[in-house]
């Protein structure tokens, strides 16, 4: 284990910079017996003296002092540009993470990487898709810097930046009798065979909806993704609902249909950037909120049909 420390280390470059004990005392806001005492512990460690002190003349550095001194300022700037916050010290030695659910993600990464790409170009930048949890928890363990989500399953922990509010939409086959006005209210879709997405947050926000409105919804499916849910959806095994609306009007395998608008306009829900709450915030943040919400499939996806 080390027996010395990066401030004693620094005192030491400190009085080869400033030629002096006093001086560097100056400098550094510290006595001059605190300095003196530091840098003997140091050279003490190190068995080998550093400076040569002679009254009256500046501190010189002896052979070995000039080899060390060297190679100390060099790890004390790396270890400045390590812990400096800003993107163009930590976005420069790693990419910037950005986590997106899987549903947004084939609507909005590419796009987003384009618009960061252009006001960013020095910063490299990597994306991981996962669901709710996958997303909490990486950011948690700080495998990723940002992500973009539905504002569930985050607690006081993060920070959120609405770039998006967006309403759920029905999703049924083109010849379902629904289909017919374009609009469907939840008491309608109650009664039919609910298909909702795999995933326990989402499926609880779904039922509440209902719920919040004394309904008890029939679901006999849960589609393991939001493809899966237009396929079945378009096949007549039940109505579909989301938040996420793709631009296409077909599934995947040729299916066409019909988005229904829901009656209900106060069940709108926030699309977000989030992050840690002890991230310290940088113009990249900024821009990357600003670059979601600039997204026309994300605004146009969700607007009524």
């Amino acid at each position: 284990m080390l027996s010395i420390t990066l401030r004693q280390i620094e005192y030491a470059v400190a009085i080869e910079q400033h030629r002096g004990i006093s001086s560097a005392a100056a400098a550094l806001h510290v006595s001059q017996p605190a300095l003196s005492a530091a840098i003997a512990q140091l050279e003490a460690h190190l068995g080998q003296i550093l400076f040569i002190r002679r009254k009256g003349c500046p501190c010189m550095p002896t052979a070995f002092g000039r080899s060390f001194l060297e190679e100390a300022a060099r790890i004390l700037a790396s270890v400045e540009t390590l812990i400096t916050p800003g993107p163009h010290h930590a976005n420069s030695r790693r990419p910037v993470v950005i986590g997106c659910f899987e549903d947004l993600a084939p609507m909005i990464l590419a796009p987003m990487l384009l618009c960061l790409r252009d006001l960013h170009p020095e910063t490299p930048v990597t994306t991981r898709v996962g669901g709710f949890e996958m997303l909490s928890e990486q950011m948690q363990l700080g495998q990723i810097d940002f992500a973009i989500t539905y504002d569930l399953g985050l607690d006081e922990r993060f920070t959120r930046r609405q770039v998006a509010l967006v309403q759920p939409h029905a999703i049924v086959a083109a010849d379902h009798r629904l289909a017919v006005n374009g609009t469907v209210s939840l008491a309608e879709l109650a009664a039919e065979p609910l298909i909702l997405a795999d995933q326990d947050l989402s499926i609880r926000h779904m039922i509440d909806l209902f719920r919040q409105r004394g309904l008890s919804p029939e679901m006999i499916h849960r589609a393991a993704s939001l493809e899966i849910m237009r396929s079945l959806a378009g096949n007549g095994f039940g109505v579909g609902l989301s938040y996420t609306r793709p631009q296409t009007r077909q599934s995947y395998d040729g299916k066409p249909l019909a988005l229904l608008s829901l009656s209900e306009p106060e069940i709108a829900e926030p699309v977000i950037v989030a992050s840690l709450v002890l991230r310290r915030p940088s113009r990249f943040d900024d821009d990357l909120a600003d670059a979601v919400a600039s997204l026309h499939g994300l605004a146009s996806g969700h607007s009524p049909p």
